[in-house]
């Protein structure tokens, strides 16, 4: 007997542009018409669009969310000869992106119930670097999930230690800590805008943001081969532009995000009174005083491959974000320098961890349909 029929996908990025259809159909007939298709006049209005509702002095689109990443770290000059830490628990673009420009990566542990970068163990690992690495540069905290990172401690052990900041804002368009955007505390802060994100492109796409203009204009630079003036390059650089199309339909899509997280926080919300009571499955956790964007809504439970399958049973997929740590990855196992901590509370989400479908083209029945099964879970 076949598996029954998915009704409620995990993602689904065509029912985000046929919601939008006819503002991004006129936006890419804009773009197309226009005879210009890269670094024109609509990847400039979106960066100054996107800067401004960030509340970012300025913002450099790039090519995607790895090279948004790899483009901060060089212009702060870190490559060879520095040491980045970031986390384990994260999409594998983080640690790919601080091999990008050579440095080597260092990566911790993270909170059990926000998944997110531990504090302490990063400030001890800066206070006490491990022996045989590079001086730590820089450090990434992954906003994971739509869930911000504990910035206050994690920024004051920077500061101590002379380390550069880098947001990580991949999955948190929008999250927010005491009211203030997550993407604006760093030296720099990284979006994608992968398909599937809250804010994403229908194609790849990437934005560095940063409160100084003069790193923004390094930024821009390094990003067209170095170039400050066509065809010469002051320096070593890329090619990771932003095409026009892509930052047209993006100045539609950010005008609707904020109704659009709103929309996955009534969501998440039907969710957590449907596992309300329940012994197997809690909701998850929320950071005292942020906002959650919810990227993913990430339940946990130990027998993740049982709940998984009476779930696809009912017709509703689930993804696994994400199945095994980037420390235990083929390419990196032996290879990523790790915290004191060996990343066990990391090895130990990563069996567990599932994600429900949620974004905001979900019907109410079919949010309903998921919280039906969730109940007798």
């Amino acid at each position: 007997m076949s598996a029954p029929a998915i009704t409620v996908p995990q993602a689904n990025p065509g029912a985000g542009y046929r919601a939008l259809q006819g503002e991004i159909d006129a936006a890419v007939a804009r773009a197309l018409q226009s005879g210009w298709y890269i670094l024109g006049q609509e990847g400039r209005a979106f960066e100054a669009e996107f800067a401004a509702w960030l509340g970012a002095e300025a913002a450099v689109g790039c090519g995607n969310g790895t090279d948004a990443l790899a483009l901060a770290m060089r212009a702060l000059g870190i490559g060879p000869g520095s040491s980045v830490v970031t986390v384990s628990h994260t999409a594998v673009a983080t640690v790919a992106a601080i091999e990008m420009v050579g440095a080597t990566p260092l990566l911790i542990d993270i909170e059990p119930d926000c998944y997110t970068m531990d504090p302490a163990e990063l400030e001890a690992v800066l206070a006490h670097p491990p022996a045989g690495l590079p001086p730590i540069r820089a450090v990434i905290p992954v906003h994971l999930y739509g869930q911000p990172a504990d910035l206050a401690p994690i920024i004051a052990s920077c500061e101590r230690h002379g380390a550069a900041v880098i947001e990580d804002c991949a999955q948190a368009h929008g999250a927010t800590v005491s009211g203030r955007k997550v993407g604006t505390f760093g030296a720099f802060s990284t979006f994608s805008f992968y398909p599937t994100k809250n804010l994403g492109a229908l194609g790849d796409g990437g934005m560095v943001a940063t409160g100084s203009r003069e790193l923004a204009s390094h930024v821009a630079a390094l990003r067209q081969y170095g170039w400050r003036t066509h065809y010469l390059s002051d320096e070593i650089g890329v090619n990771s532009r932003l095409d026009e199309i892509q930052a047209a339909i993006l100045r539609v899509k950010l005008v609707h995000l904020d109704e659009q997280n709103a929309r996955r926080l009534r969501i998440a919300a039907a969710y957590d009174a449907a596992l309300e009571g329940g012994a197997a499955i809690a909701p998850p956790a929320r950071r005292p005083g942020t906002g959650h964007v919810f990227h993913q809504y990430v339940v946990r439970m130990r027998d993740r491959d049982s709940v998984q399958s009476r779930l696809r049973g009912q017709g509703i997929g689930t993804g696994v974000h994400y199945p095994v740590p980037v420390h235990l990855q083929a390419a990196y196992v032996g290879r990523a320098a790790l915290g004191p901590s060996g990343c066990r509370v990391t090895e130990n989400a990563a069996r567990e961890v599932l994600s429900l479908p949620i974004y905001p083209e979900l019907t109410d029945v079919q949010v309903a349909q998921v919280c039906e099964v969730l109940r007798l879970l």
